[in-house]
């Protein structure tokens, strides 16, 4: 029955109630930054010396080259990419790699908000960011590096799923895919220090981090995979967690963009989550055309390109649109006090902040803080309804067009 909770789901949602209201008792991310803070800037300190010697090799080719290798592995990439896969056909790896990521940039970011430790010296370390994303990058703490992690995580799950996929394939293709996984990911590594964007504890916490993510997901991604499929109170449960992550997240020392990828990136897990549960038996299934082969060829797949892609942003659009109308009428119904950094231009700045002393105030807020930004939750709701329409909506369309 959809109505009954299962037991895990509660004592999953409580632990991490728990973890948010004992965090915050006890200052947990200070005692945690005050500890690992020091050592990784003294290295980070040290590590100038490597970052100087490796950008004596300094070439406009080279520029290029790993700029672009930047650019191919960065969030904003993952999000235009992973429709195209789930549209493609291959439903599950699509699924998979789109947790995986949202897994990888909730932690990875929690990790460099705690420690707040700083990205290499400029100068006399040359800094080189060629798009506005790599821009947002510099502003955020160094450790760990998200494309070293992201990159791992990626790529290693993509060769595993390739291999489980070609179980019959001789050694010889193994190994030259397992070798280009870790050519690529040394590419990143080092094209991230001659950037000038990380120093090496930060590609090396990056890397370490990464496998154990991946060893980690490859031991439960079955589980997940059935849970969002066929799973019990999936909905009701998934966006529960998003909400309880939000306010799990801890404070840094300065404020960085790192909490609006993770919020971002968790709205989207949300809608695929949400999409994929109510409709897998009809668009998402093992048994649906994929691309390459006579039932999905190559023009009807750009089709659904030309189709699909304007569709999401037309969503995205409206669903910003509707958050932002909804959420402050909602907020100020329950007694919570809301602000708005940019999205609400009539709750901007400290003078429109909407005031309260709801119960419901006092039960969801354990810092200093006297109101909440409602942009996270606009921002949350926005990537969910465009993630939706990624796996529904859009399927939806397609269906009736044939394609």
């Amino acid at each position: 029955m959809e109505s009954l909770i299962p037991t895990w789901q509660v004592t999953f949602l409580c632990g991490i109630l728990t973890w948010i209201v004992v965090s915050s008792m006890f200052n947990v991310t200070r005692m945690i930054r005050s500890l690992t803070q020091p050592w990784v800037s003294s290295c980070v300190i040290s590590g100038t010396p490597v970052i100087l010697q490796i950008q004596k090799y300094q070439h406009t080719f080279l520029d290029a080259l790993f700029a672009g290798l930047s650019c191919v592995v960065s969030v904003p990439f993952y999000t235009g990419f992973l429709p195209l896969l789930f549209w493609s056909g291959h439903g599950k790896l699509a699924r998979q790699m789109t947790l995986l990521m949202a897994f990888c940039d909730y932690t990875g970011n929690c990790i460099k908000d705690v420690v707040s430790a700083p990205r290499p010296k400029s100068p006399p370390v040359r800094i080189l960011t060629v798009t506005e994303d790599e821009k947002e990058n510099a502003m955020e703490y160094g450790l760990p590096s998200s494309h070293t992690l992201n990159t791992v995580c990626l790529s290693g799950y993509l060769l595993h799923y390739v291999l489980s996929c070609n179980e019959k394939s001789d050694t010889s293709f193994q190994l030259a895919s397992f070798a280009f996984v870790c050519l690529f990911v040394g590419l990143i590594g080092l094209g991230r220090i001659y950037l000038g964007m990380h120093s090496v504890v930060d590609i090396v916490s990056g890397l370490v981090l990464g496998l154990a993510i991946l060893a980690f997901w490859l031991c439960i991604h079955d589980h997940v995979d059935n849970f969002v499929v066929s799973g019990q109170n999936v909905t009701s449960f998934w966006a529960a967690l998003s909400l309880l992550l939000l306010f799990a997240y801890p404070t840094p020392e300065f404020p960085t963009p790192s909490f609006e990828y993770h919020t971002a990136f968790t709205g989207v897990a949300l809608g695929i989550v949400t999409g994929v549960q109510q409709t897998y038996e009809h668009f998402h299934h093992e048994q649906v055309a994929r691309v390459f082969t006579p039932r999905l060829q190559m023009a009807a797949f750009s089709g659904r390109i030309l189709i699909g892609i304007p569709t999401i942003l037309v969503v995205k659009f409206c669903s910003k649109a509707l958050a932002k109308w909804i959420l402050p009428i909602t907020a100020n119904a329950l007694g919570i006090s809301i602000r708005s950094s940019g999205y609400v231009p009539a709750l901007t700045g400290s003078s429109t902040v909407k005031k309260s002393n709801g119960y419901l105030q006092k039960m969801l807020f354990f810092s200093n803080q006297d109101s909440l930004d409602v942009d996270s939750g606009i921002r949350l709701l926005q990537y969910a309804g465009l993630a939706w329409s990624v796996v529904d909506l859009v399927p939806s369309i397609f269906s009736k067009l044939n394609l």
